[in-house]
């Protein structure tokens, strides 16, 4: 994993986190919330009963007043008790007529629109509601009466709102704060792995460099052994190795660059169809020797903004391991198609491998990976080729997968503009 790979996971960390944080500051926020609602609702509809039950005679009934200058305990903190608060009381007979009013007030400045309150209350079919900060309760009494109490809720109307907007301003201020300190956390959490990141793909580079030196020796000598006694089963096998060697360090000096390094590559809208064409081309020759037949689908004109070289190298990639691995007189099929109304391409190369079928395609992109866990490297791969691919197609916004049907084998690559 590479610096550029580690920014990107830990950008992926923080989101996460700040979802996670989001979530569970909303949940707490809402149960507080609604159990606050709850229990101010409850207390409102006790007070409304109990003002019913006594006819607003409240006077020297003590018996469910928390006495002053005492701290509550909590079962009285959610125990519903009445608090000292304005009340109107209408009585209506059957038909409507207002029969006795009654307050706990002397000065009744709002009766006039208490009144048009309970006008309209009277008339719902709903026995208990709100207007404004009153809440109202209706209930049928003897003789065909109907008594309609309005209690005023401002105060616990306006301690359910004001707990609400501070929930959520201690909700948007504590995300503010975990965000700077998780952006912050993780930088500093993350330099060492950039460190060791950095290191990793130095040594490769430096220790590439080393092995060139004796391989070229161990060459030259060996070529100078045939000189002077002849070929041999031997020398021939040593050479073989030397040359595998060779494009295992280039193939490594490869990956480790792509990977190490932003693509600074320039990018100009191609001829995606011609690069294509160009790259399977030189292969036709071996395809019909190995007794294969070859199928180029690539169209015409299709277009995109990208890096020529990588496109003929990812193509020259997938066209190679097809060849490597498809089944003796065995088909090898290339498309090229536009997807995304014309935002992107879509790369398939196809073989056909009928043992696919006990295949795992998501390990193809591991790097170093063979099927064959003998690490037999007759077939002159190394495992890294379609690690190659991947990280062409994640420089140019795409991806690439693997599937298997019907005894074929897929490598669909998808690249995007851009922009």
């Amino acid at each position: 994993m590479n610096a550029k790979e580690i920014r990107r996971l830990r950008k992926k960390f923080i989101l996460i986190a700040m979802v996670s944080i989001f979530l569970a500051m909303l949940f707490i926020g809402a149960m507080i919330n609604l159990v606050s609602f709850h229990a101010t609702q409850r207390e409102i509809r006790w007070t409304l009963n109990y003002i019913i039950e006594n006819r607003g005679e409240l006077q020297g009934d003590e018996s469910s007043i928390i006495e002053l200058f005492q701290n509550p305990s909590l079962p009285e903190v959610f125990a519903p008790s009445y608090r000292s608060s304005s009340f109107y009381i209408f009585i209506y007979d059957q038909d409507g007529t207002m029969l006795e009013t009654k307050s706990d007030k002397d000065n009744w400045n709002s009766i006039d629109e208490i009144e048009r309150y309970a006008d309209t209350a009277l008339e719902r079919k709903v026995n208990y509601g709100r207007y404004g900060m009153y809440y109202y309760q209706k209930q049928e009494i003897e003789k065909s009466q109907t008594i309609l109490v309005f209690l005023d809720c401002g105060i616990l109307v306006t301690s359910q709102a004001r707990l609400l907007y501070a929930s959520i301003a201690v909700a948007l201020l504590g995300m503010i704060i975990t965000f700077f300190l998780v952006r912050a956390l993780s930088a500093k959490m993350i330099r060492p792995e950039i460190e060791n990141s950095r290191r990793q793909n130095q040594f490769i580079t430096n220790a590439s460099h080393e092995l060139k030196t004796p391989l070229a020796v161990i060459r030259a000598n060996t070529e100078m052994i045939e000189l002077l006694s002849g070929e041999s089963e031997w020398t021939q096998s040593t050479i073989r190795q030397v040359d595998s060697l060779n494009g295992l360090i280039q193939n490594l000096v490869m990956i480790s660059k792509s990977r190490e390094q932003e693509d600074t590559s320039e990018r100009t809208r191609i001829d995606v169809s011609k690069y294509v064409k160009e790259s399977v081309e030189p292969f036709r020759a071996l395809i019909r020797q190995d007794g294969k037949k070859l199928e180029l689908a690539a169209g015409e004109g299709i277009t995109l903004i990208a890096d020529g070289s990588k496109i003929r190298q990812l193509t020259t990639v997938l066209v190679d391991n097809a060849i490597k691995y498809c089944d003796e007189n065995g088909t090898i099929r290339v498309e090229l198609e536009t997807i995304k109304r014309g935002r992107g391409i879509q790369l398939t190369v196809s073989n056909s491998y009928q043992a696919g079928e006990t295949v795992d395609c998501n390990q193809f992109f591991d790097r170093f990976y063979r099927e064959d866990q003998s690490h037999n490297i007759d077939k002159g791969g190394y495992g890294i080729g379609l690690s190659i691919a991947e990280s062409i197609c994640e420089q140019h916004g795409g991806s690439i997968r693997a599937r298997w049907k019907n005894g074929e084998i897929s490598f669909v690559c998808q690249l995007m503009e851009l922009f």
